[in-house]
């Protein structure tokens, strides 16, 4: 149980905005416990955990916390908040990092994640293809993309509702700075087991069906699902990147 004085200097970190300090020795025991759990739901799927990749999510941990992860051999770092990434993003220039948006992104936003992030995972409109499309053409580069995909039930959760899935991938080859690399969701916010592995397994079944529609300069081979309390149940049903932010920095 937290003291009196601990409860007060917790709500006077949060009221002026401090920075939570973590320091390295504790980030690589974090990552290290998280390791061993993707290495036990790969073991109990009859899987290789070289098959799944940890992305770290460091949204509201300062730049600092992010440069010791680097230490730690890591370079690519989620964020959900573009705004976010303009601030780290020059105090860590020297650190090579990629910066991944998993946040809903407005339109408006296009030009931000054209300027900072290496891929976004969740595409889920055309309208924010298009808007994309327009801001990376003249920088002549492009962007990795992962579809998100809607597979809960819950209005706060968004993404392309799985029945239009296919008509909405063949619509974006139509945008050549966009590669699609796979598909993303949010599981159900549930301590039913069953209701949280029917959202992963039925992006799976998403995948599945959209290979079978052979669509053209569309790739599916990732599917990022999973996070610090349901990454367990998502490797087991296929997952191939879990987005981990509480279980390594610690709460926010």
């Amino acid at each position: 149980m937290k003291s009196y004085s601990m409860i007060r200097l917790i709500k006077l970190r949060e009221y002026l905005r401090l920075p939570i300090v973590i320091d390295r020795e504790s980030l690589a025991s974090n990552v290290s416990k998280v390791q061993q759990q993707i290495a036990d739901a790969c073991t109990r799927a009859g899987r290789n955990p070289a098959e799944v990749t940890l992305l770290p999510v460091s949204k509201t941990f300062d730049a600092q916390a992010i440069r010791k992860m680097v230490t730690l051999g890591f370079r690519r770092f989620g964020e959900n908040r573009l705004q976010e990434i303009a601030q780290k993003a020059p105090e860590l220039a020297d650190c090579d990092i990629e910066w991944v948006v998993i946040g809903h992104v407005q339109t408006n936003k296009a030009k931000e994640v054209a300027k900072y992030a290496s891929e976004l995972q969740s595409l889920d409109r055309i309208a924010l293809a298009e808007a994309l499309d327009k801001r990376l053409a003249p920088l002549n580069r492009t962007l990795k993309v992962l579809v998100q995909v809607k597979t809960s039930p819950e209005e706060s959760k968004s993404g392309v509702e799985p029945q239009n899935l296919i008509s909405f991938l063949k619509e974006l080859t139509n945008f050549p700075t966009l590669k699609v690399e796979g598909l993303m969701t949010m599981a159900v916010l549930s301590d039913d087991e069953i209701a949280v592995r029917d959202c992963f397994r039925l992006l799976r079944q998403c995948r599945d069906q959209a290979l079978a529609a052979g669509i053209k300069g569309i790739s599916l081979d990732r599917l990022s699902m999973g996070m610090s309390g349901d990454m367990a149940l998502a490797i087991e049903e296929g997952s191939t990147e879990v987005r981990v932010g509480t279980a390594i920095f610690g709460k926010r």
